[in-house]
């Protein structure tokens, strides 16, 4: 029998976008990292490509979860666009963005599968986004891999991840429990809410998704004697990229 383990995600930005059904010119997120765009980011980390639908099913297999431990504030922006050749000016378009939220994610699988995710995440083919490309994260994405370990007790006891001027903003009101939005067990009874948000391929010619059913628990949230003091990090999404050589004729 496979080891089952975990691989925790710190999904931390300005602006993060994360829709499951958005269409034309409304561009809408949810108020948390869905399944598809988080198993996206861990397949472009892997260097798997979109239309790959082979190397996509085992990520898309993983169960998936994420707990929220800072909100942030849905905001809009608008788009306009113009198609390059024939330069008609495309319908204007409004996106929604969570600002200044903080997320925990984890994935849940083979220990042999996650170790390979764990690795790409530290040496990406290609950077992480949160949701767009227009949203780079703020800090490291990697969390950790903790090995022998089941989703919903990694999310339970992963310290608290909010930002330090919103642990400072709340110090003397910290949250009671913070909420978790993990995927429903087949034999699970508890009801839930059903998105269609499971990953069948990326590909743009054929994107599809299925439905996945999500069942919403809590857990404790932080107190003083348990929370961690965080360490300023400087972090580039950048930086795990290899330098390309400078071009002398430029």
């Amino acid at each position: 029998m496979s080891r089952t383990s975990v691989l925790t995600l710190l999904l931390a930005g300005p602006l993060q976008s994360w829709g499951a059904s958005s269409r034309f010119t409304r561009r809408s997120t949810e108020s948390a990292p869905t399944k598809s765009a988080v198993i996206g980011l861990l397949a472009a980390a892997a260097g798997i490509d979109r239309d790959d639908d082979t190397h996509l099913a085992p990520l898309a297999a993983l169960r998936f979860g994420v707990r929220i431990d800072q909100p942030g504030t849905r905001i809009r922006d608008f788009h306009k666009a113009m198609q390059p050749v024939t330069e008609k000016t495309m319908p204007l378009s409004e996106r929604f963005y969570l600002a200044d939220a903080v997320f925990v994610a984890a994935v849940e699988g083979d220990h042999t599968l996650l170790t390979r995710l764990h690795q790409a995440l530290r040496t990406p083919v290609y950077p992480p986004f949160l949701g767009r490309r227009s949203c780079p994260p703020s800090r490291p994405v990697d969390l950790g891999l903790h090995e022998d370990a089941r989703l919903a007790d990694i999310l339970e006891h992963v310290p608290w991840q909010a930002a330090a001027w919103y642990r400072r903003h709340h110090r003397s009101a910290l949250p009671n429990q913070l909420t978790v939005l993990r995927e429903k067990h087949t034999d699970e009874d508890a009801a839930g809410d059903t998105l269609p948000d499971q990953p069948v391929s990326f590909s743009p010619a054929r994107r599809r998704h299925t439905l996945r059913t999500v069942v919403t628990t809590f857990v404790a949230g932080p107190t003083a004697s348990t929370m961690h003091p965080q360490q300023a990090v400087h972090h580039d999404p950048f930086d795990a990229l290899p330098v390309l050589p400078e071009d002398e004729n430029v």
